[in-house]
């Protein structure tokens, strides 16, 4: 089978793939309903119970919807990152962009009972805590921005990244110190991540976001291509280094920052996708690492919302907790295996 051929095939068993956990997904839960009702209602119908149309539509498709976002743009993001930073170990948080979300969080919930009433009451709702964590992450968005415009080089951008991370993880402590109970079970929860609970109106401005995202990183591919070379052969090719670096930073803030917004803080996802990519494809043209990190990234996060909803149990764990527990493993696998066919 020739490269392109066996490249074809893959690509259609992912596409395949994921529009089949697209339907598992929204299927499986605490009540299962049979996939010829997820059909029907999703296709224009109406499922054959009031009750399971209510729950399809109004609650397991929302989920979906996010967890397709979700994995498509920190899949993506991780990706950059690695080709950027030139680290294997590059994942979308590296910008310190998680932890600027988590700062604005904390004030919120943590800061709550240091605030009247009423404006504690508005900032403590589900849009004053997105509010919060999108203020966060674009405040170190601007500062990474601002520096990386006066730094040459790429590596001091990382470390810079990082700086911010134990800067605000340092305050983020600080705060829990003077937490009540109730308020750090709070933010614990948001940190754990949570696909659920979006509206529609959520799910649009997410989508948008990540639409945006996505769309500047797909610009990227021909320089991403030339970086891997390294920035001085990169340059040679008449590469503007500096704008493309921005944009790829811009496309990283913008994806990472909207799903931290929404979704909480989820690990495991943008690091570990990219390398089951190049692992899967045996490439580096991004060309084609573009698309079957998107369509991986998807796949995997609808299985690890899958798993988390206890499929037959009333109960759901934190999709952070599963995302963790699932990935680790298999990244393990892939370089160990990885090694093994090169050894």
């Amino acid at each position: 089978m020739t490269h392109r051929k066996r490249n074809l095939f893959l690509f259609s068993l992912l596409g395949l793939g994921l529009i089949a956990l697209f339907f598992i997904n929204i299927s499986l839960g605490s009540i299962t309903i049979p996939f010829k009702e997820v059909y029907s209602s999703l296709t224009g119908g109406q499922a054959s119970k009031s009750t399971w149309e209510y729950i399809i539509i109004n609650y397991r498709l929302p989920k979906a919807i996010t967890a397709v976002l979700v994995g498509m743009g920190l899949s993506i993001s991780g990706l950059l990152m690695q080709t950027l930073f030139r680290n294997p170990l590059a994942g979308p948080y590296v910008l310190g962009l998680s932890s600027g979300a988590s700062l604005g969080v904390a004030f919120v919930i943590l800061g709550a009972a240091f605030m009247p009433a009423f404006i504690s009451s508005i900032l403590l709702s589900s849009y004053g805590i997105v509010l919060a964590s999108t203020l966060g992450s674009s405040f170190v968005l601007l500062a990474v921005l601002l520096i990386s415009h006066r730094l040459r080089d790429t590596m001091a951008i990382l470390i810079v990244g990082l700086m911010f991370g134990s800067f605000t993880s340092a305050i983020v402590g600080t705060l829990t110190y003077f937490s009540t109970a109730e308020q750090l079970q709070k933010f614990t929860f948001w940190s754990m991540g949570t696909l659920g609970n979006l509206s529609w109106t959520s799910i649009t401005i997410l989508s948008i976001s990540v639409f945006i995202g996505l769309l500047l990183s797909l610009f990227s591919i021909k320089p991403l291509n030339a970086l891997l070379l390294g920035e001085n052969y990169a340059r040679s090719l008449g590469l503007n280094f500096k704008k493309t670096r921005l944009i790829i930073i811009l496309a990283t803030s913008i994806l990472a920052g909207s799903i931290t917004a929404y979704a909480g803080p989820i690990a495991f996802i943008g690091l570990a996708v990219p390398h089951i990519a190049k692992l899967l494809f045996q490439t580096s043209n991004h060309s084609v690492l573009y698309w079957s990190t998107l369509l991986i990234g998807a796949g995997i996060m609808l299985i690890c919302d899958v798993v988390s909803q206890m499929p037959g149990f009333d109960i759901t764990l934190p999709i952070n907790a599963i995302t963790s527990l699932l990935g680790a493993p298999i990244v393990i696998w892939l370089l160990v295996r990885k090694r093994k066919m090169m050894g």
